[in-house]
């Protein structure tokens, strides 16, 4: 079988297989059939930029020595990364008046989001932090295992249809307009970008050091992985959570079946047992 799409190399199934497989064993991520045009859209300008025939020569390309930038570059087009400010917004409530009226010691507030996509998640939760802790210490992880929007997500730049989610006064206070040659753009101010950190981290992979957090945000996220790399990943979030600490995924995700120390406490919320005094 072959398939094709309008201007764009074919793909057959056993390329679309391998390729699957390629992405897979690099994120965790299934490519279920039927995403066939999704990934000749994503790598055929690849092939064409390398001058290469077909995906058998670009998977060879990718696995030769040298070229590991390539590689990533192939995982950037691939992983799906759709977000925006303020998406789900009961977890955002929940954050405001539940995870940080219980936040009583005097150490830094921290939280994680754990595939940041573009930043528009990572920025909502600072939005919710600057506000709620006036005065107190706070800070935010942001990862993802694309490099291209990590380096969105540093700038800390959209375009400014992306603010029609963000409530008003926090758009006044933490949002700036563009002018000149970023007209149409709005940037995260400066307070904001300070307090958030963005790395390019693979969750399945060898971590960088980031200690412990409060909140861990991995929405819409687990509903690409089985129930195996789930596990593998619910059981290192859990040992990066501080006793009390949170877990928050997509509200169309569970974690029914997956064997955890975790307590559901809401659809979605999924909390650490313990008391943390530290």
């Amino acid at each position: 079988m072959m398939i094709e799409a309008a201007g764009t190399r074919e793909i057959t199934a056993a390329q679309f297989r391998r390729i699957a497989q390629f992405q897979y064993a690099h994120t965790g991520i299934r490519l279920v059939t039927g995403k066939e045009s999704l990934v000749m859209s994503r790598l055929d300008r690849r092939l064409r930029h390398l001058d290469l025939d077909d995906y058998d020569t670009y998977l060879a390309y990718l696995q030769e020595p040298g070229h590991q930038d390539e590689a990533r570059q192939a995982v950037d087009l691939l992983t799906t990364n759709e977000t925006s400010f303020f998406r789900e917004p009961a977890h955002f409530d929940f954050l405001r008046e539940v995870a940080v009226p219980a936040h009583r010691t005097r150490r830094p507030f921290r939280l994680w989001s754990a595939a940041s996509s573009s930043g528009e998640e990572a920025y909502s939760a600072a939005m919710v932090l600057a506000q709620a802790l006036a005065g107190r210490d706070w800070e935010i992880v942001g990862t993802d295992v694309s490099s291209q929007v990590v380096e969105t997500c540093v700038r800390g730049l959209y375009p400014v249809e992306a603010a029609e989610r963000i409530p008003a006064d926090l758009l006044r206070t933490y949002c700036r307009r563009g002018r000149d040659e970023y007209a149409g753009m709005l940037r995260v101010s400066q307070v904001l970008r300070d307090r958030t950190t963005f790395l390019c981290a693979n969750l399945l992979g060898e971590l960088p050091v980031l200690g412990l957090f409060d909140v861990i945000l991995l929405r819409n996220v687990m509903i690409y992985f089985d129930n195996e790399t789930k596990t593998r990943l619910v059981q290192r979030l859990q040992d990066m959570l501080r006793p009390g600490g949170y877990l928050i995924i997509g509200r169309a995700e569970t974690l029914s079946g997956i064997p955890s120390r975790l307590r559901l406490i809401e659809p979605s919320i999924h909390q650490l047992p313990g008391r943390d005094d530290v």
